[in-house]
């Protein structure tokens, strides 16, 4: 009696896949944050070369201050970059925010909480406005917050000439709400020494919370799907006028603060502040790894791009060197990192074999 002996299925051939696996070296090169690290090193370390004076711990800080009030707007310019848009009015909103509160309350003779609380609403309703008419209008954000630049910079110095009768804030020292609107904005402690202003500790917490909003929330996914195709994001439900208005009121509340440390740290402001400092942050976000044309980069990278930035502004001094030098160190690393940028991108969106 025979015995019929089964033969088990052949598996089906798997399809080819077109996928690449990727070593650990290409994965860690795929994070935004990876190239401006390297940079951040190199020219970290090539400035405590050239440059004895950048040795000492107070020179650091400083460089760690220079970084930070340029790198607490740069942290909401980059997250707005991710979502696909610009703000050229940050670096003039900051001074309009501060003139606001000084002017507001010296003429009226009111606490100055009062007009920082006037201010911030003033600076939240320029983003909305931007934020609106992009998602409203269509046309470009390059256009629509290169209007608001023109117009608040000359609202700047015209109302400022034509209350106070010069280019300059009047001195609010001795006004009231002055000493504790210091303490938040502008004070600074010692640490073995050294003097740390609090803008630093500030500059920390907002990284932080920008990176955990874009890496471990909702709304953050939100920012990636909305920079990398709007059209898709709206097709799954994201909501991307709200998304986007956001982060332009996001940038206004950070050029806001800085606009308060502004006035606080000097007690009087110029009216001309700020103009130039709208392309220091987006150079710090893509330095730091951020796309221009979105759905790339995080808060870690633009952190170190401001730090670069910081470091360079000052180290060039301490080195001795011609300062107008640094504009074209700009250029040079602003080229260098849109190149970088491409190749890291390029490597992110290779998948592995699963």
């Amino acid at each position: 009696m025979s015995q019929t002996v089964k033969t088990p299925p052949t598996p089906a051939p798997s399809e080819a896949s077109n996928r690449v696996s990727l070593g650990l070296s290409n994965r860690l090169l795929a994070r935004p944050e990876i190239g401006a690290l390297v940079a951040a090193i190199v020219i970290f370390i090539f400035f405590l070369i050239v440059a004895p004076a950048f040795r000492s711990p107070g020179s650091f800080a400083t460089v760690l201050y220079q970084a930070s009030t340029i790198g607490i707007v740069a942290v909401a310019v980059g997250l707005l970059m991710v979502g696909g848009e610009f703000d050229l009015s940050a670096g003039v909103l900051a001074t309009s925010a501060g003139l606001f509160n000084a002017m507001f309350c010296y003429q009226l003779g009111l606490n100055l909480w009062v007009g920082a609380v006037l201010s911030l609403i003033f600076a939240l309703a320029v983003g909305f406005f931007n934020g609106y008419m992009v998602v409203r209008t269509g046309i470009p954000s390059f256009l629509i917050t290169l209007g608001t630049f023109f117009i608040l910079q000359g609202a700047n110095l015209g109302l400022t000439k034509l209350i106070t009768g010069a280019v300059s804030t009047p001195n609010i020292n001795r006004m009231d709400g002055y000493s504790s609107l210091k303490a938040i904005f502008s004070s600074a402690w010692e640490v073995g020494g050294i003097r740390l202003e609090i803008t630093v500790l500030w500059w920390i917490i907002f990284v932080i919370l920008a990176a955990w909003i874009l890496q471990r929330t909702k709304i953050g996914n939100w920012i990636f799907a909305v920079g990398g195709n709007a059209d898709s994001a709206r097709a799954v439900g994201v909501p991307v006028r709200k998304v986007k208005i956001g982060l332009f009121m996001t940038v206004a509340f950070m050029a806001w603060f800085v606009g308060m440390h502004l006035l606080y740290k000097f007690d009087t402001l110029q009216a001309g502040l700020g103009v130039g400092n709208e392309f220091l942050y987006i150079i710090a976000a893509v330095v730091g790894g951020t796309l221009l044309t979105g759905g790339f980069g995080n808060a870690i990278g633009v952190a170190l791009g401001a730090f670069i930035f910081g470091m360079t502004n000052l180290c060039i001094v301490y080195a001795g060197w011609d300062p107008n030098w640094f504009r074209a160190f700009l250029g040079v690393m602003l080229l260098l990192a849109v190149m970088v940028n491409m190749y890291i991108k390029k490597l992110s969106t290779t998948r592995k074999v699963g």
